[in-house]
């Protein structure tokens, strides 16, 4: 045997499992160990807080979120479920670091270990600074913050809304100062300043009022104010979500945002179209002060006053020097006055003579109208009317012609007439009420109507009928009886 095939039968490496002279331990399953492992893991690490940077964020359709935990030396794989990451105060972002709070466990499929996350928080301001300033600029990148998208604010809006909490001193300080200042109609959107939940409803206040009708039974806002007091950075964290800042970015009514104090900022203020320091100080940019519209309504009023007086005494003092420059009235008349007289004076003695002209005209032509010059005009055209008048005997040899031409056009229209009574020896033929011209057609006819001047008879049209041949027996001469002929009866009748 070689020694190939001796060193395969060596006890130390033998092809079947055989158990050991004092071997007491079973062969564990895969299985097995990882369920060793889970327990013996789960039980020693319950409960752990680790703090690390976040890795590798998924978010996976059923909502549950993956991600991985790392610090400059070790990185782990977490899960947080849909539950928990519902909860969540802030939206994780990888490079975000936080404190993570759960258990350790295994996952059998992949033989790794992980962290089931139960809460998760930020490590500390810094890192929600850090959080902070990367949505800055994810929604700054989207145009949110542009200056374009803001619209101005209203002089004098008849509805403010408020979106803030009812309970707080805000909404009391808001109020007071719009009194104060100018008495104008609010409606107050009640909403949670700051924990869970805060940033959606806040949210839905703002798109609330901005889908208001404009004729609803509750009146649409002219202005909108977002108020909160001041606060920590975690305080205000509701006023950072991206939902809150999307909202006010597509208010189409003009918003105000007063949240926090005066160094206070949240991206709300960067996505509203005025930020105000304060609450009080977003009063007071909402509407003006009462009296000093009052005031000024009054010193415009004057003022117009003023310069209506002004212009009626400049116009007064314009005229005045106008007047001075101008003839008197009764230097611009004297002309016309005397070309009045002058004419007038024409006027009278331009009638007597055309008085006097046309009585002369009248006796010079009433010498014509002499009454036997009149006689003799009568004459001539009683001569010439009776050489006009029409004689009877020419009327009636005119008529007498019209007679006799019209005898001889009547007899040539019966004399043509196709429907008149023939002559002896001819006659109509016709066919289903046609006049048959020739034998062709009387042939196709079949059946024709011969019309003479007594009446009708109707005829066959065809082949005619040989002659029937002579008879050899010459005819019996009729046997002369006291009976006519004619009354004999035939024998080939029934």
């Amino acid at each position: 045997m070689s020694p190939e095939v001796e060193s395969a039968y060596d006890p130390s490496g033998r092809l079947l499992a055989e158990d050991a002279p004092g071997d007491n331990a079973p062969p564990l399953s895969v299985s097995e160990l990882s369920a060793r492992l889970k327990r013996t893991v789960e039980d020693r690490f319950g409960q752990v807080k680790l703090r690390g940077e976040i890795s590798g964020l998924k978010r996976a359709a059923s909502g549950h979120v993956y991600l991985a935990l790392k610090d400059e030396n070790a990185v782990i794989d977490g899960v947080m479920w849909k539950g928990g990451a519902g909860r969540l105060a802030f939206a994780p972002a990888d490079g975000i670091e936080v404190i993570a709070t759960g258990k350790l466990t295994t996952y059998p499929g992949r033989s790794k270990y992980q962290i089931v996350i139960e809460r998760m928080e930020l490590a500390g301001e810094g890192a929600l600074m850090q959080l902070l300033e990367k949505r800055k600029q994810k929604l700054a990148a989207e145009g949110l913050f542009a200056a374009e998208r803001k619209v101005p604010l209203p002089f004098l809006p008849k509805v403010i809304g408020v979106v803030t909490s009812p309970t707080g001193a805000v909404i009391r300080d808001i109020l007071h100062r719009l009194a104060d200042r100018c008495p104008t109609h609010v409606l107050v959107w009640p909403v949670l300043v700051q924990g869970d939940g805060a940033a959606g409803q806040i949210a839905a206040a703002v798109r609330g009022f901005d889908a208001m009708a404009a004729d609803g039974p509750v009146p649409r806002p002219d202005l909108v104010i977002v108020a909160r007091g001041g606060g920590s950075i975690e305080d205000l964290w509701a006023f950072n979500e991206e939902a809150v800042v999307r909202a006010v970015a597509d208010c189409s009514i003009p918003i105000i945002s007063a949240v926090g104090h005066e160094t206070d900022t949240t991206l709300c203020d960067f996505a509203a179209d005025v930020r105000a320091p304060t609450p009080t100080a977003a009063a007071e940019m909402a509407v003006p002060v009462r009296a000093d519209l009052m005031a000024l309504l009054t010193e415009q009023g004057l003022r117009a006053q003023r310069a209506v007086r002004r212009g009626a005494a400049q116009a007064r003092e314009r005229l005045d020097m106008q007047m001075r420059l101008m003839p008197a009235p009764d230097t611009l008349l004297e002309t016309q006055r005397q070309r009045a007289d002058d004419l007038g004076e024409r006027l009278g003695r331009g009638l007597l003579h055309r008085v006097t002209g046309a009585r002369a005209r009248l006796a010079e032509r009433a010498g014509a109208l002499r009454p036997a010059l009149l006689g003799q005009r009568i004459a001539r055209d009683r001569q010439r009317l009776d050489a006009l008048r029409l004689r009877p005997d020419l009327l009636v040899r005119r008529l007498s012609d019209a007679t006799t031409a019209l005898d001889r056009l009547w007899r040539l229209a019966a004399s043509l007439d196709p429907k008149r009574p023939p002559r002896p020896g001819f006659a109509f033929v016709t066919a289903g009420g046609r006049i048959i011209t020739s034998a062709a057609d009387a042939r196709a006819a079949g059946t024709i109507t011969l019309g003479f001047g007594d009446g009708d008879v109707d005829a066959v049209t065809g082949p005619l009928a040989p002659p029937a041949p002579p008879s050899h027996n010459p005819p019996r001469p009729a046997r002369k009886t006291g009976v006519p002929p004619s009354s004999q009866h035939d024998l080939f009748t029934s």
